[in-house]
């Protein structure tokens, strides 16, 4: 029997749960794909064919940032699946970029997002986030030196990200690394809210109140690095070596991964987790069959915590953050 290639893509395409996004009207897709390969622009040709695999099994949110060095090789990954027929319409992805710690300026916000959509070849994208509550001075590149930070100017940097918002470039807006005392903050002047906090969180970092404040104000968290993000410059193997989930992941027939993308998912957040390797990421998809039980879930939240991306530099004795507890609100 002759099967054509969009009957075959039906058969091995993954359909994604999606969450709404606050009152936006908007939906995020639960499970998406990460662009950050270190050292940053170091892999372009790896992303881009990655990219367009991804799509063909199912993956629909990419997540890049303009310090990533990956929006390039994203959009000619977008152009080259939509000349494949893998998708229709760009309409069919959800496209989310970061704005750097170098142009966390009102006045550098609206070009450094014009430059991304050059970047990726977009019109908009779906969802644009203040990389970090820090600023450097402006027009500061990676790496950086401690006497670069500044501190952010909250009020001046969410007007111009609303204004983004405003002018259709994109259709969300949030934060990433934001804990509570910093989320406070900016709420206390936002005209819109952010709809997305991203932020690290795997069985081994769980960010319990964190996630009780999100909701309750109606943000809706995207976790990264859900693995532990190991082969990045602070990620390590612990969840991938956690004894606890090993065995849960024996007793269900399912590798460590898709217990820690399964507990995530069960979260009721969403999350972005990058593999560049074919069968990981089709087992990375295949989360939505095997339910944690009460018994399980109780034994991960159990786990001891550990907070991976520490970010000690951005503490300095000159910069807005004296200390990792001035950073992360306490929550270390």
């Amino acid at each position: 029997m002759h099967l054509d290639s969009s009957s075959l893509k039906m058969k091995t395409m993954v359909s994604i749960p999606e969450a709404p996004l606050g009152s936006t009207g908007k939906t995020i897709p639960l499970v998406g794909f990460g662009t950050a390969q270190f050292p940053f622009g170091a892999a372009t040709e790896a992303v881009k064919e990655s990219v367009v695999h991804a799509i063909e099994v199912g993956y629909r949110h990419f997540d890049t940032a303009a310090i990533y060095q990956s929006e390039e090789p994203l959009g000619e990954a977008i152009a080259e699946a939509l000349r494949l027929g893998l998708i229709k319409s760009r309409d069919e992805l959800f496209i989310t970029s970061k704005l750097w710690f170098g142009h966390a300026h009102r006045q550098l916000v609206l070009p450094a997002l014009q430059t991304s959509l050059k970047n990726l070849g977009l019109e908009y994208i779906d969802l644009y986030l203040i990389h970090f509550p820090v600023s450097l001075k402006p027009g500061t590149g990676f790496p950086f030196n401690k006497e670069d930070i500044e501190p952010l100017d909250y009020e001046g940097v969410w007007e111009a990200m609303e204004e983004c918002q405003n002018l259709g470039l994109t259709k969300s807006i949030g934060v990433s690394n934001f804990a509570c005392k910093k989320l406070e903050r900016l709420l206390a002047t936002a005209k819109i809210p952010p709809a997305v906090n991203q932020v690290e969180l795997n069985p081994v970092w769980q960010q319990k109140k964190l996630r009780d404040f999100c909701e309750k104000k109606g943000i809706h968290i995207t976790a990264y690095s859900p693995l532990g993000a190991k082969g990045t410059i602070w990620g390590t193997n612990r969840v991938m070596e956690c004894q606890v989930l090993k065995e849960i992941a024996n007793a269900k027939g399912k590798s460590v991964a898709q217990v820690s993308l399964r507990w995530v998912y069960q979260q009721g957040v969403s999350l972005v987790v990058k593999s560049f390797n074919k069968e990981r990421m089709k087992e990375n998809l295949d989360i939505f069959d095997c339910e944690l039980s009460a018994e399980e879930l109780q034994k991960i939240e159990q786990i001891p915590q550990y907070r991976g991306n520490r970010s000690e530099v951005h503490v300095s004795e000159d910069g807005p953050y004296k200390s990792l507890e001035d950073l992360w609100d306490g929550e270390i």
